[in-house]
């Protein structure tokens, strides 16, 4: 199985999120899964991608060329992607990813988790979205998607195409038990 892991390119965050985006890289290739994601040296995906090295594991990084100038990519990938755009990076890492992880975050990842989950609610994948809600990041997002359902601009399915943990155990539980959910949203 390969996660795709979504998360903040960022430095400037707290050390809590870098040591569990870490530690969580590590748990993934310990279960012998690979890791997706965007290539980046820094913040969450640098620190996820740490963990996994650390353990020998499977990591698979895309990223747009215009990254290299920049000198923002983690040089330790088993296998590196490069796109034109940003647009063909998310396309080749929903296409090798069996499940989607979305770990604190900003606007690229708001972005990118949105995109994973408006795509399963128009069917084009079945694949399980995990929000991994570190210190509880995630709660004012989940509470804009619960007031958005409140107010009728979502139907109350949209909540059940993905779901939240809090820690690695629940993670990895949802993942073991994950059965693929869908509906038709125009004849709710």
């Amino acid at each position: 199985m390969n996660i795709c892991v979504f998360g903040s390119s960022s430095e400037n965050i707290n050390k809590e999120f870098l040591d569990s985006a870490e530690h969580l890289g590590f748990s993934i290739a310990k279960r012998n899964c690979g890791v997706v994601f965007g290539a980046g040296k820094y913040g969450v995906m640098g620190a996820t991608a740490r963990g996994v090295a650390k353990k020998k594991g499977k990591l698979i990084g895309v990223s747009p060329k215009f990254f290299v100038e920049m000198n923002v990519l983690y040089d330790q990938c088993t296998e590196l992607i490069f796109t034109e755009t940003m647009r063909e990076r998310k396309g080749i890492m929903e296409d090798k990813s069996d499940a989607f992880l979305i770990c604190p975050g900003g606007m690229g990842t708001f972005e990118e988790f949105f995109e994973v989950l408006t795509l399963k609610q128009l069917k084009r994948h079945t694949k399980p979205i995990i929000i991994y809600n570190v210190r509880n990041y995630y709660d004012s997002m989940i509470a804009m998607i619960k007031n958005a359902v409140d107010e009728k601009f979502m139907t109350e399915n949209c909540n059940k195409l993905y779901s939240i943990a809090k820690n690695e155990e629940e993670i990895f539980e949802q993942l073991d038990n994950y059965k693929p959910f869908s509906y038709d949203k125009y004849k709710e």
